[in-house]
């Protein structure tokens, strides 16, 4: 299961929220480059990289951190956060983005979601599916949707999508552990169609969760506000990589 650490951007600075509530902000650190060259340090090959001004503005603001962060870490970044335009997308790929995450356009705007798909790949492409009582939120989680969540994912499965990041708003910023029941129930379901590689996120606290998310079948899990409060450390997550 890869490891795959957060950094949420507001005005350039590294944040984290709780349930997505701007109001929550918490300022971490105000350079995202030390954070991912430490991140790098411990072995850590991904970064999961939202652009929280982005999902605000409805279009990619911080896409200048990313280009720093890409020139100067082997990082391989997932970059999410507005994106709604092929422009923007363009400017995250020219910008180092290995991947980028659609969820908002998923919902509003499936023909550019299913264009992108088509023009990028699917290796290339990510499904944001965030979720609050299994309907998906979308507009930086201000808003939810009527769109169920499982039915959401599988109708993009087979469009061709190979990776969704799947959140449980409820859980996210909370550090009372992830969902485990809502991720095996998505696997079961969606496997009658073929395979589709989960990142699970929101509400990891302790590190014992993560071998628990590996078991379930998760090709990957988004780490971010335990990190940063010290209740895991980058040491364990070095250790975890080193011997899965």
């Amino acid at each position: 299961m890869r490891i795959i650490p957060a950094i949420d951007i507001i005005e350039g600075k590294c944040v984290r929220l709780s349930k997505g509530d701007y109001n929550t902000k918490k300022i971490y650190n105000e350079h995202p480059l030390e954070v991912a060259k430490k991140f790098e340090a411990h072995g850590i090959e991904y970064l999961h990289l939202v652009d929280l001004d982005g999902a605000k503005s409805k279009h990619i603001v911080n896409h200048r951190i990313l280009e720093e962060i890409a020139s100067n870490t082997s990082l391989k970044v997932d970059f999410g956060g507005g994106l709604k335009s092929y422009k923007d997308l363009e400017t995250a790929f020219e910008c180092g983005a290995n991947q980028v995450t659609g969820g908002s356009i998923a919902v509003k705007d499936p023909e550019t979601f299913k264009n992108w798909l088509q023009k990028f790949g699917p290796e290339k492409i990510i499904l944001g599916a965030d979720a609050n009582n299994e309907k998906v939120a979308i507009s930086g989680w201000q808003e939810e949707s009527e769109k169920e969540l499982i039915p959401f994912m599988k109708e993009y499965q087979q469009e061709g999508v190979k990776y969704v990041i799947c959140t449980d708003i409820s859980k996210d910023g909370m550090l009372e552990g992830p969902s485990f029941d809502l991720y095996r129930k998505i696997l079961e379901e969606i496997s009658e169609i073929g395979k589709l590689n989960l990142i699970a996120s929101g509400g990891i606290s302790e590190f014992h969760e993560l071998p628990k998310l590996a078991e379930i079948g998760c090709e990957g899990t988004i780490i971010g506000k335990a990190i940063y409060e010290g209740r895991i450390s980058l040491k364990q997550l070095e250790n975890f990589i080193l011997n899965q």
